[in-house]
């Protein structure tokens, strides 16, 4: 093990702040990586093994491999340019079932950046906001900026990241005229990892059972 170049500037410099380290992207990570770590042991420490049928250990792996995967999407997510970010964003509602996605300017949005048709037809439009965050929360700001944003042709917009909101954000989007979905990282890679976006089956597996009635006519 060797120690890295910021390592090395910090034993240069000669002291380390409590508040410099956990805000740290490096320890950030490190600090996810560990607790979805302990969360999947959990998993796995919850379940008998001796006592548990073949259907309970599956259902207990199956469990463990959503949760990685899920935690992968979310880190790539955070990594990705954020105009291919605002992309991901129009796609799901497409994989979703909504209509076509429009693509706003990336040089003059005005704090839109996409519009979805919400039927196929495009009678009724939805605009959506997104934020690709690691730590820093969304803000009652951004909340406000995106309201203000929308025009007279639309009441519903979607205000999408890969953190968080904060208190005064989710009460700004309940409060407003406007009707206002907000959904934060972890809502968004369950939706993802629900209609396939960014993600593929690896495997297919048939668990079969004994057909009683087959044998009814005995």
């Amino acid at each position: 093990m060797q120690i890295t170049d910021k390592g090395k500037q910090i034993l240069e410099r000669g002291n380390l702040t409590l508040s410099e380290l956990q805000s740290d992207p490096d320890f950030i990570n490190h600090r996810a990586s560990v607790q979805t770590k302990k969360e999947n042991e959990v998993i796995l420490e919850t379940v008998d093994v001796e006592n548990s049928s073949p259907q309970d250990l599956i259902d207990s792996g199956f469990t463990t491999i959503e949760a990685e995967v899920k935690t992968e999407l979310l880190e790539k997510l955070k990594e990705i340019d954020p105009y291919y970010f605002e992309k991901v964003i129009l796609i799901l509602p497409k994989k979703m079932d909504y209509g076509d996605f429009i693509e706003t300017s990336k040089s003059n949005d005005g704090g839109i950046d996409g519009i979805i048709n919400e039927d196929k037809l495009g009678l009724e439009k939805i605009y959506t906001q997104a934020k690709r965050y690691n730590e820093n929360k969304v803000r009652e700001k951004d909340i406000r900026n995106f309201i203000g944003a929308m025009s007279g042709d639309t009441s519903k917009g979607v205000f999408i990241t890969t953190s968080s909101f904060d208190d005064a954000a989710i009460r700004k989007a309940r409060e407003a005229h406007h009707s206002t979905i907000l959904i934060d990282g972890a809502k968004l890679v369950d939706l993802m990892h629900d209609y396939n976006v960014g993600v593929q089956v690896k495997t297919t597996y048939e668990v079969k059972a004994l057909d009683n009635d087959f044998f009814e006519g005995e």
